[in-house]
């Protein structure tokens, strides 16, 4: 059974949008937040990060 797509409360940094998809996809959260830095400087991670923190709802 998948685990569900939450940003947790603790091992976030921002608003916890990387922690949330290492967690859910059983990647390192070091590696997705690289990711993000890359897909930045390209000029998109921004805009995608800012919609999944919308998108993602936090940890209960």
């Amino acid at each position: 059974m998948s685990q569900a797509l939450v940003r947790p409360r603790n091992g976030k940094v921002v608003a916890g949008v990387c922690a949330a998809l290492g967690e859910r996809f059983g990647v390192s959260t070091f590696l997705v937040r690289l990711g993000f830095v890359i897909f930045g400087l390209a000029g998109v991670g921004e805009l995608v990060y800012i919609a999944l923190w919308i998108v993602i709802p936090k940890e209960r």
